[in-house]
């Protein structure tokens, strides 16, 4: 009777812990999240897009999956982020090349290649034929681009007028912190970069720590950075260019249909982000002048002044800032589209 007791007993508990497993296994399933982190301020074009991937990526999913975005850069800047991804606390991000070359630097070509762009056709040419290595790259290092997206030019917001490269030179330039390599060779040009996160900029330019910040218009309308520095340079310094990524440990736990429903969102927001970015650079500006913003354009003499400084940071920027292997290759790609533009 023993034996038999103790045996029905094991049965019980092994009937009990498969009841309990089967029973579970839905709800985990079920309990699928996507936390998403970015600096993109809440309601701006690219949360909204972030909103409707989430939307697709839910309804696909199934379930009771979550779908959590961070915006306005409450998790931290940029690189922090990509650390957050690393360690699972982010499943995802909408970031900038800053944070895009923490986890694969030759991405650094795409932004940090001053005046070499000319127009958003040479930049959408040179990403769509380094596209597919590139979202190769980031498959390696544990990530999948979902979409291409980019927030307009840089350009420079100083407190006083400047028009040239010397003027800057007096001033205290904003520098992102995770760029070591930019703020030398920034030294070793003569400027002063003050490393900051983005979330410092604002109260950093009230105080005079800063006095001039690198930004695109749209961001410095929706940051309210003009209001404290309200000249603006004219000049496109270079595309901030970014990526919608998740981390291929979230890919993978998503079911082939969603995959395949998340892949066809992230083009679309992809585009929609892009287009309405290009857009709203000229809107900004707009806006930013009826409330005081005063643009300074510069003139030929001051224009050839800005090239020859690019020109000047090229080597320093090969292979430091950017791998020069890729850097090479930017260079080839846009002599391949200008000699077909004739150009």
């Amino acid at each position: 009777m023993t034996i038999q007791y103790k045996r029905l007993q094991k049965h019980f508990w092994l009937c009990l812990t498969g009841l309990a497993f089967f029973s579970l296994t839905p709800a985990l399933a079920a309990d699928k999240q996507l936390r998403i982190g970015t600096l993109a301020p809440k309601n701006s074009v690219y949360h909204r897009q972030l909103l409707e991937v989430g939307e697709v990526w839910r309804a696909a999913q199934g379930g009771n999956a979550k779908y959590l975005i961070y915006p306005d850069g409450s998790q931290g800047g940029e690189a922090e982020l990509a650390r957050r991804m690393r360690i699972g606390q982010l499943q995802g991000a909408l970031i900038s090349v800053v944070g895009l070359r923490e986890i694969e630097p030759s991405i650094a070509a795409l932004q940090n290649l001053p005046l070499l762009f000319k127009t958003w056709d040479e930049v959408d040419y040179v990403r769509e034929k380094m596209r597919a290595a590139m979202e190769k790259k980031f498959l390696d290092k544990g990530f999948v681009v979902l979409a291409w997206g980019d927030s307009g030019w840089v350009r420079f917001f100083s407190k006083e007028a400047a028009f040239r490269p010397s003027d800057y030179k007096k001033m205290k330039f904003f520098a992102w912190g995770s760029e070591s390599e930019q703020q030398e060779i920034m030294k070793n040009l003569g400027y002063t970069p003050v490393p900051l996160e983005t979330s410092d900029i604002l109260p950093s330019i009230q105080t005079g720590m800063i006095t001039v910040v690198p930004s695109t218009p749209y961001f410095a309308l929706a940051s309210q950075i003009y209001s404290t520095a309200n000249n603006m340079l004219e000049i496109n310094w270079a595309p901030i260019v970014g990526a919608l990524i998740v981390t291929r440990k979230a890919w993978d736990d998503m079911s082939p249909a969603a995959q395949l429903a998340v892949r066809t969102a992230g083009e679309k927001a992809g585009l929609e982000m892009r287009t309405k970015a290009r857009q709203e650079v000229d809107d900004a500006v707009d806006a930013m002048k009826k409330r005081g913003l005063v643009v300074n354009k510069p003139n030929a003499e001051q224009l050839r002044e800005w090239n020859e400084l690019a020109e000047k940071l090229y080597p320093r920027l090969r292979g430091t800032m950017v791998p020069a292997e890729t850097f090479d290759e930017v260079f080839a790609h846009l002599k391949t589209y200008r000699a077909s533009k004739g150009k």
